[in-house]
């Protein structure tokens, strides 16, 4: 009888002991290609590749990974190591042997690190070091910038006079009267910039009572690559100070030097959008944007 009580005893034991190992312990790797890889307690690192824990505060880490700070780009904390040595000690993994402390992202990691070559592999608000690899926080409102654009600045600003500041908040009666304004945000291609480039009879206005022609030149930058041709533009919308909105690749010529694209990964457009006024006119109030992004309002003056 006492036998068959020691027995059951043990064998309870050894359920016991098998959970706790599966409990994090036991893998044998940490690379992940998304949270889900990870267990409940982690998160997959977007540029190291790796599971790593989050935390709250020290307390919440491991001894091969015990500094809880921020995760760049996110809302989260995670647990950071510091040497390679206290990251072979990591419990997570039946053989950590083979785990070293990456320079870049102070995470304990059994591959090696992708290095970033683009800001588009980055986290929102973050700017790739194409030198060291790693991605980085882009500096402040009022930072100094060089460049046009985004440059180094965050998403939703632009490089100006050397600065990086907010792109300007539309005011005009195109957005004031404006009511799909849920269309709008702060991921989209961002609208930076515009300026007229010529107005004067044209023939593209036809014969009728508006034949004289404003080009307008429009600049943005995006996350996401821009297409390669304007015909395979979508998205894009100009709004009358009516409030109406129209197809806005429906205005820019599919002539040579009317659409550009630019950067390694297609991330800034500039592209010339014409409209059709009376010969008399001498201004154009503007109303253009992208879905997802921002309102841009620009006061034509010719």
């Amino acid at each position: 009888m006492q036998l068959r009580k020691m027995t059951l005893m043990f064998a309870a034991l050894s359920a016991v002991s098998l959970m706790m190992a599966c409990d994090g312990g036991g893998r044998d790797t940490l690379a992940c290609a998304s949270d889900t890889d990870c267990l409940e307690s982690e998160i997959c690192h977007p540029q190291a590749g790796v599971c790593v824990q989050t935390c709250s505060s020290a307390a919440d880490c491991p001894d091969s990974a015990k500094t809880c700070d921020p995760l760049s780009g996110t809302s989260n904390s995670i647990c950071k190591c510091k040497t390679d040595e206290l990251c072979q000690g990591d419990t997570r993994l039946s053989d950590a042997s083979g785990l070293s402390c990456s320079t870049t992202y102070s995470v304990c990691t059994d591959q090696t690190a992708t290095k970033c070559t683009s800001n588009a592999q980055c986290a929102a608000n973050q700017t790739c070091n194409t030198t060291t690899g790693a991605c980085e926080d882009r500096p402040a409102e009022g930072a100094a910038c060089s460049g046009q654009g985004q440059t180094t600045c965050a998403y939703g600003q632009f490089c100006s006079s050397s600065k990086c500041a907010a792109v300007p908040a539309p005011t005009c009666q195109n957005y004031t009267n404006f009511t799909r304004r849920s269309e709008l945000g702060t991921t989209g291609p961002i609208i930076f910039n515009a300026s007229v480039v010529s107005a004067a009879t044209d023939s593209f206005c036809g014969s009728g009572t508006n034949t004289k022609r404003v080009k307008v030149n429009v600049s943005a930058y995006s996350s996401t690559p821009f297409p390669q041709t304007k015909n395979e533009l979508n998205g894009l919308f100009y709004v009358q100070v009516a409030g109406t909105r129209l197809d806005g690749a429906d205005t820019i010529s599919s002539s040579a030097g009317n659409y550009t694209v630019t950067g390694s990964n297609r991330e800034r457009a500039d592209f010339v959008m014409s409209f059709c006024v009376a010969p008399s006119s001498d201004t154009l109030s503007l109303g253009v944007y992208f879905t997802g992004g921002n309102f841009f309002c620009y006061q034509a003056d010719y």
